[in-house]
C-alpha cells in the first residue's frame, strides 16, 4: 500500500472504526435497560464496578490485538504468539476464579471499596457471570489482529455485528421474561456477546490461518519470533493495559468516599459509555497507523493529517452535545435517568469533552513507537497518566469535597494530558 489515498485510508481504517463504534453502543444500550428496571441506582452502581473488575482482570490480553498486529509475521510467528496468548488466558481465568471467592471479593468491595452491602451483593454475582469475558477477549483480539494484518477488517466488523446481536438479543429477551436484577441482565448479554464474537472470529479468519500455516517453510526474510523476543515486546504494552485498567477500582475507591457518592457510582458508567461512543474511533485509530505507517513519507503525512482532522471532529461532537439540551435528551430520555442523575451527569460530560481528541492523539503516539520496537515509553506514560488521575482524585475528593462524579472525569482528563505530553517528549527524542 505504498500509494495510500485518503480512500484506501478509509476504506482500511472504517470498518475498524465501525466496530469501536458498535461496540460503543453496548454501555448505552445496557444502562439504558438497567435504569428502566427496580432500583436503578444500586443496579448500575454494581454494573460500574462489576465492569470494571472484569476490565482489570482482562487488562493483561488487551493488547493482543496489537501484538498480532505487529508480529504474526509467518507460521512460526503465529504458532508462538497463539501459545503465548493460550497461557495468559489460562492466567487471566484462574485470577477471576480467586476474585470471586466470597472472603477475597467481599473483603475488597465492602472493605477496601465501601461499598454498600446490597450494592457489593448484586456486583458479585454479577462479576461470577462475567467469567467468561477475559478468556473469550485473550482470543478474539488475537484473531482480530490476525485479520487486520492481512488487511480483512470488514471481517472484525462482522464479528462485531454477530457480538452485538446477541448481547441485544439476550438483554432484550431477558429483559422481558426473566425479572432478574438490571446489573445481571447486563453482565449476562456482555458474557453472550463477547463469547460469540471470539466464536466468529475465529471461524473467520479461519482461511487466513491456513495460508499462514501452509507457508511455513518459505524464505520470508522475518526473523524467528522467540518467546524472550515476545516478553520484551509485549510487557510494557500489559502493563500499560494494567495499569490503565486498574485504575479503575482506586477511582471506585475515592468515588465511594465522596460527596454524593451513590449518585456518583450510577452516573459514571452512563457518562463513560456515552464518551466512549466517541472516543472508541479514534482508539480504532491506532492498529489503522500500525499497519498503514511507514511504508513512504507520503503515506505518513496522510496518516498524520487525518488524525488531527479526526480528533478535532469527534471532540467538537461531544462538546456540542455536552452544551446544548443534547445532552439532556440522551441522559433522561435515552438513557432513561432520573432528573436528579440528568442534572448530575452533565457536568462530568462537559468536562470530557477534549477526551476523543487525546484518544486519538495517543493512539497515534503509541503507534509511531510501536513501528520502532520501543514500547517502553508507553508504559511511561501510562504510568504518567495513573499517578495524575491518584493525585487529582486524592486532591478533589479527600481536600477539596469534590462530588465523585466530577472528580472522576476530571482525573481521568488531566491524567491523560499528561500521558499525551510525556510521549510527545519521548517521540520528539526519538
Amino acid at each position: 500500500m505504498a500509494d495510500l489515498t485518503l480512500r484506501k485510508l478509509l476504506k482500511f481504517w472504517l470498518p475498524l472504526a465501525g466496530t469501536w463504534l458498535m461496540m460503543s453502543l453496548e454501555g448505552p444500550f445496557l444502562a439504558a435497560i438497567i435504569a428502566r428496571l427496580a432500583d436503578p441506582k444500586f443496579n448500575l452502581a454494581a454494573y460500574g464496578v462489576a465492569f470494571s473488575l472484569a476490565l482489570i482482570v482482562e487488562a493483561p490480553v488487551i493488547m493482543m490485538m496489537t501484538a498480532a498486529t505487529a508480529l504474526v509475521r509467518n507460521a512460526q510467528s503465529l504458532s508462538k504468539l497463539y501459545r503465548f496468548t493460550t497461557l495468559l488466558n489460562v492466567v487471566i481465568t484462574g485470577l477471576m476464579l480467586l476474585l470471586i471467592i466470597p472472603d477475597i471479593f467481599y473483603f475488597i468491595t465492602l472493605d477496601l471499596i465501601g461499598l454498600l452491602p446490597e450494592v457489593a451483593r448484586l456486583t458479585h454475582i454479577a462479576t461470577i457471570i462475567l467469567l467468561p469475558w477475559p478468556g473469550a477477549i485473550g482470543f478474539r483480539r488475537f484473531y482480530q489482529g490476525i485479520l487486520i494484518r492481512n488487511h480483512a477488517t470488514r471481517r472484525v466488523a462482522y464479528g462485531t455485528i454477530i457480538r452485538l446481536a446477541s448481547m441485544g438479543s439476550t438483554a432484550f429477551l431477558l429483559y422481558l421474561f426473566s425479572g432478574w436484577p438490571g446489573v445481571y441482565i447486563g453482565t449476562t448479554a456482555l458474557s453472550a456477546g463477547v463469547v460469540m464474537e471470539a466464536l466468529s472470529a475465529r471461524v473467520m479468519v479461519h482461511r487466513i490461518l491456513k495460508r499462514i500455516r501452509f507457508e511455513e517453510g518459505a524464505e520470508t526474510g522475518d526473523r524467528e519470533l522467540t518467546y524472550p523476543g515476545i516478553y520484551k515486546f509485549y510487557f510494557p504494552l500489559a502493563l500499560t493495559s494494567i495499569l490503565t485498567l486498574g485504575v479503575h477500582p482506586l477511582v471506585t475507591f475515592f468515588v465511594g468516599k465522596s460527596a454524593m457518592a451513590l449518585e456518583s457510582l450510577a452516573v459514571l458508567p452512563v457518562v463513560g459509555s456515552f464518551v466512549f461512543l466517541f472516543r472508541g474511533m479514534g482508539i480504532s485509530y491506532q492498529e489503522a497507523a500500525i499497519t498503514l505507517l511507514g511504508r513512504s513519507k507520503a503515506n505518513d503525512r496522510l496518516v498524520t493529517r487525518f488524525a488531527v482532522f479526526l480528533g478535532a471532529t469527534l471532540s467538537s461532537l461531544l462538546l456540542v452535545t455536552a452544551f446544548t439540551p443534547l445532552s439532556t435528551i440522551w441522559f433522561s430520555v435515552v438513557s432513561g435517568l432520573t432528573t436528579e442523575l440528568t442534572n448530575l451527569a452533565k457536568m462530568p460530560l462537559m468536562i470530557m469533552g477534549l477526551f476523543p481528541a487525546t484518544s486519538v492523539l495517543i493512539s497515534f503516539q503509541r503507534a509511531l513507537l510501536v513501528k520502532r520496537d520501543k514500547t517502553s515509553p508507553i508504559t511511561g506514560a501510562t504510568v504518567t497518566e495513573v499517578i495524575g488521575i491518584i493525585l487529582v482524585l486524592y486532591l478533589g475528593v479527600m481536600h477539596f469535597s469534590w462530588v465523585g462524579a466530577v472528580a472522576a472525569v476530571s482525573a481521568f482528563m488531566l491524567g491523560r494530558l499528561a500521558a499525551t505530553l510525556y510521549l510527545w517528549y519521548h517521540l520528539r527524542a526519538t
